[in-house]
């Protein structure tokens, strides 16, 4: 469904290191680092697409988390959203949400949320039995 997701930060350097981690606990790989520009680039294991990215905003204007845009990222299971959710909080985020069942959404659904450094509100789900 997605070619790519961006989302905007203000302090690449500490937005970098904050989505490194969380990509590393959820399993995604590097795709492409340019500090220069500055943008970085995550894509599943083995796949090319598709990827999420990190970046200034394009047009030169100041980054703004937009109030009621999330992006949810897929956890193989409930450790997983668990790990992830307190590497990011301990690399600067904030909690949204505690990871736990929410079955309002479905019996399976168990996810965390919170916001990264710079403001964007994140998901991390698992939509298994563990």
């Amino acid at each position: 469904m997605f070619s790519h997701i961006f989302v905007s930060v203000k302090d690449f350097d500490r937005a970098l290191k904050f989505y490194s981690e969380v990509m590393r606990v959820l399993g995604n790989e590097p795709r492409f680092c340019e500090p220069e520009k500055p943008w970085a680039g995550w894509h599943s294991e083995g796949r090319s697409r598709p990827y999420f990215v990190i970046c200034k905003p394009y047009d030169g204007r100041p980054h703004d988390p937009g109030n009621g845009q999330m992006i949810g990222f897929m956890a193989t299971d409930r450790r997983t959203v668990e790990a992830a959710y307190a590497v990011a909080l301990r690399n600067g985020g904030i909690s949204e949400g505690l990871p736990s069942l929410r079955p309002e959404y479905h019996a399976k659904y168990y996810g965390a949320y919170f916001r990264d450094p710079e403001g964007n509100k994140i998901c991390v789900a698992s939509h298994g039995d563990e």
